[in-house]
């Protein structure tokens, strides 16, 4: 029951070692696709900046036919609009690479810690595989000797067992030690102490049903039952 228990907990501790390294690599994933969007912004500012310098350019070569003082004058307020808006453009893209250098920073630090995660995942992993047929094949043993155990044991007395066994859903036997049910840890009567120390047949406990064995020889039959050691505890108090 243990080594089952211990088995089904297994894709659990898998499921847990990984974690951090989803949890890494989807990080890893939303920092990638801000660098590409990054890199697409930059390129955006940057056609911006072509366009607006050949706007620009067509508005110089228009310099030589202006006639008026006065269209010379909105020319050069028209050229200093257009500096302006250029430095603009150049202001956004330069903050655009100085993002993605940051980006592309945090990129390769998170690229370390999710290789580091992933060698530490494997080897967890490998540890659990490893433990996992360890207690496969140590699980085959027990139940071969189960089964060779089960067939020298009389059957009404297995099928008791059996019965006890699937109504409690975990280990049905249970020590008597010092006047106390060892499974549930209450003070039981002292005759159905006596009669688990002759052991002539199978006794429940009267409050967890877990059938009930002596520790240590049983009584011989027209011997005397030992009285238990006193107890302080009450019988149906717990310990």
């Amino acid at each position: 029951m243990e080594i089952t228990e211990i088995r089904r907990k297994i894709p659990e501790r898998l499921h847990a070692a990984e974690a951090p390294l989803q949890e890494a690599s989807r990080i890893l994933n939303d920092t990638k696709t801000a660098v590409e969007a990054a890199v697409k912004e930059r390129r955006s500012h940057e056609k911006d900046l072509e366009a607006h310098e050949a706007h620009t350019d067509k508005m110089k070569s228009h310099a030589a036919s202006l006639k008026t003082n006065k269209e010379y004058q909105a020319h050069l307020f028209e050229l200093e609009l257009a500096n302006k808006k250029r430095g603009d453009f150049e202001e956004k893209i330069l903050l655009t690479m100085e993002k993605i250098d940051q980006l592309q920073n945090v990129t390769k630090g998170l690229q370390e810690k999710s290789s580091a995660l992933e060698k530490m995942f494997t080897q967890e992993k490998q540890r659990l595989d490893a433990q996992d047929k360890e207690l496969s094949t140590e699980l085959a043993q027990l139940e071969l000797r189960h089964r060779e155990a089960s067939v020298k044991v009389e059957k009404a007395l297995l099928d008791r067992y059996n019965q006890v066994k699937a109504s409690r859903k975990d280990h049905p036997l249970a020590a008597v030690r010092d006047g106390i049910c060892l499974g549930c840890r209450l003070q039981i009567p002292p005759q159905l102490i006596a009669q688990v120390k002759r052991s002539e047949d199978l006794h429940l406990c009267p409050y967890c049903r877990r059938i009930l064995y002596w520790e240590g020889e049983p009584i011989a039959e027209g011997t005397p039952a030992l009285e238990s050691k006193p107890s302080d505890l009450e019988v149906g108090e717990s310990a």
